[in-house]
């Protein structure tokens, strides 16, 4: 358990999910999944972003796999959610590993740089 309280992410999953948030277009997905109080059928997503089929179910299936989406199928078709609890243990975990970088090493200013 992280110092926050929430769940500890693995290393590897940490990084997953930072390359998850690294393309601007599936931060640009993330930002409207969590605009909304309810799940985002796929298609609406699509409109919204304006990209392909192909394309959006490549970004919504790296977002899935960090574990940054959730999602429900009904048939053909899917809805989408943020999922908040995977966000802020990422959050809580960034800050637990970070929180001791500076006091274990020189700061830039200290280096001259």
């Amino acid at each position: 358990m992280s110092r926050h309280g929430g769940r500890q992410l693995s290393g590897d999953q940490v990084l997953l999910i930072a390359k998850a948030l690294s393309d601007k277009t599936r931060y640009e997905i993330l930002k409207r999944l969590g605009a909304q109080k309810d799940a985002l059928a796929c298609v609406s997503v699509r409109d919204c972003m304006r990209v392909n089929p192909a394309t959006l179910s490549h970004h919504m299936k790296e977002l899935e796999l960090a574990g940054l989406v959730g999602v429900t199928r009904e048939g053909k078709f899917a809805s989408y959610t943020l999922r908040r609890d995977a966000l802020d243990a990422f959050i809580a975990q960034l800050q637990d590993d970070l929180a001791g970088c500076g006091e274990t090493h020189r700061s830039a200013a200290e280096i001259g740089g």
